[in-house]
């Protein structure tokens, strides 16, 4: 069965970094876009970031472009999103997400197996 599980949040001070993964099992993964998608405590969901199957591809929302880095290795079965210079905004629950296809990689393409999600807390 697809397994999608997220580590790597934390606490973190305004302007420091974070790492986050998503450790992927159970399905071919390089046949797949992959996501990002947060959810503050009591709003609503926002794609974050978005990679093509093979890793030439990305896409930001333009509140984190310039700032968070998207990559995937696919010998590792692994995604991975470096956060830099985190805002109090950026404080979320940070969910893997898995597209329906090799290039979907938006926040209006289709997504079919979520992680349970890492909580990311950025505060002074």
């Amino acid at each position: 069965q697809v397994q999608l599980v997220e580590s790597g949040g934390g606490l973190a001070q305004p302007g420091g970094s974070l790492t986050l993964s998503c450790a992927a099992s159970g399905f071919p993964f390089s046949n797949y876009a992959m996501n990002w998608v947060r959810q503050p405590k009591g709003k609503g969901l926002e794609w974050v970031s978005g990679i093509s199957r093979d890793g030439t591809d990305t896409n930001y929302a333009d509140s984190v472009k310039g700032r968070f880095s998207i990559s995937r290795d696919n010998a590792k079965n692994t995604l991975y999103l470096q956060m830099n210079r985190l805002r109090p905004e950026d404080t979320a629950l940070y969910y893997c997400v898995k597209a329906t296809t090799g290039w979907g990689m938006g926040p209006a393409d289709d997504y079919d197996f979520w992680g349970p999600g890492t909580q990311a807390t950025v505060s002074s």
